[in-house]
């Protein structure tokens, strides 16, 4: 792994307070460049390839328009939500990102006490900056992990059975990024990994054997993506543990029954926030098909976009159980660390209270498909 020799002004150091002109949730990501080094922001901000997957996220959330109830009582309204058999007092969790260490010295576990603060579920990641025991005792709130699948299965099953000891209670097994896609914003930033910010979660374990490659085959096809998983190792995955399996990275609604069909507990649909396959559809443009194949009753979850309490009213209305919020917890983690994040996600939680007060929503329930004015004029609706 490259170490990054560039130099560069420094940025500010995180807040102690917050400031005044944070009024909304979005104004972390207005901010956050001033608190991080330009090839972190690039690479933290950036998508794949040419980012049109990137835009697109941003696109559906824009054009899916509300559509308010008039008359509504609400006062006995609230945001709980329960997945998995788990009671959420609200349907925000915090995505799994790696390497957060690039956006603040105290990385994970700055987040691990914002999840604590707000009561809010947090998803650590494989590849977390902190080991993943130390991010679990920084928070007693709900914790899931993020899963990679490793290319020896006894690593594989190392990092699983560390999750289950330090009280994770549910796999997030992501599987659309089995071969990492360039992001060109941060090469032409010069980004590289610091020396200092490695996967501390995978540091003790084996390396496995290097593919050899013929000059007539491709280092992508028959080199790194040897490695990656089908649905075998899934299967195998499902027997090793009795924590209830989420798949992320779904886009496409058979993919999505076949999941259910093979055992997993739920799905994210997830385009990885516009950082794997470039070209991809938008995850809210997916979502409603993805509903559809799986049935009302199945944990649905979204990412990939997410930047107000609206949007997740929106997603929310078009099929999602819950969503998980990516960049900008990293935005707001650089601004002002633990206090940022826990800061954010209040600023999210208000904003989708008062998308459900004025749109005559009291519960999450009454956030149905016809509360959605698509494009054509036409209310959204899934069965």
């Amino acid at each position: 792994m490259s170490t990054s020799t560039t130099t560069t002004t420094s940025p500010h150091q995180p807040l102690t307070r917050i400031p005044p002109d944070i009024l909304c949730a979005r104004d972390y990501e207005a901010l956050a460049p001033r608190f991080l080094l330009p090839a972190h922001q690039a690479y933290i901000a950036g998508g794949s390839g040419f980012e049109t997957t990137l835009r697109a996220n941003r696109a559906a959330f824009d054009a899916a328009q509300i559509l308010p109830r008039l008359l509504r009582d609400v006062t006995a309204g609230h945001t709980r939500v329960s997945l998995l058999g788990q009671d959420l007092p609200h349907p925000i969790l915090l995505a799994p990102l790696a390497f957060q260490t690039l956006a603040h010295a105290g990385g994970e576990l700055e987040t691990a006490r914002a999840a604590e603060a707000t009561d809010t579920c947090l998803v650590a990641s494989t590849l977390s900056s902190h080991p993943l025991e130390d991010i679990a005792a920084a928070s007693r709130s709900e914790k899931w992990f993020q899963l990679y699948f490793q290319p020896l299965r006894e690593s594989t099953l190392d990092l699983v059975r560390r999750a289950e000891s330090a009280g994770y209670r549910t796999l997030v097994v992501t599987l659309d990024a089995a071969v990492q896609s360039p992001s060109l914003r941060a090469r032409r930033a010069g980004f590289a990994m610091p020396a200092n910010v490695s996967p501390a979660n995978l540091a003790h374990h084996a390396q496995a054997p290097q593919v050899a490659i013929e000059r007539s085959q491709s280092l992508i096809l028959q080199g790194v993506m040897s490695e990656a998983p089908t649905w075998h190792d899934l299967e195998w995955l499902l027997q090793q543990t009795r924590l209830p399996v989420i798949v992320k990275g779904v886009l496409r609604a058979d993919d999505a029954l076949a999941l259910k069909q093979s055992g997993v507990a739920g799905v994210i649909v997830s385009n990885h926030g516009g950082r794997s396959l470039d070209g991809a559809p938008a995850s809210l443009d997916m979502l409603a098909a993805v509903r559809r194949a799986v049935g009302e009753d199945y944990p649905v979850l979204l990412d990939s976009g997410v930047r107000a309490g609206s949007d997740i009213f929106k997603a929310l209305a078009m099929g999602a159980d819950a969503v998980l919020i990516g960049r900008l917890q990293v935005f707001a983690l650089a601004v002002a660390g633990a206090l940022g994040v826990a800061h954010l996600l209040k600023l999210l939680r208000e904003e989708l209270e008062l998308c459900m007060a004025l749109a005559g929503c009291p519960t999450l329930a009454d956030i149905t498909a016809d509360c959605i004015l698509q494009r054509n004029g036409l209310t959204h609706a899934h069965p």
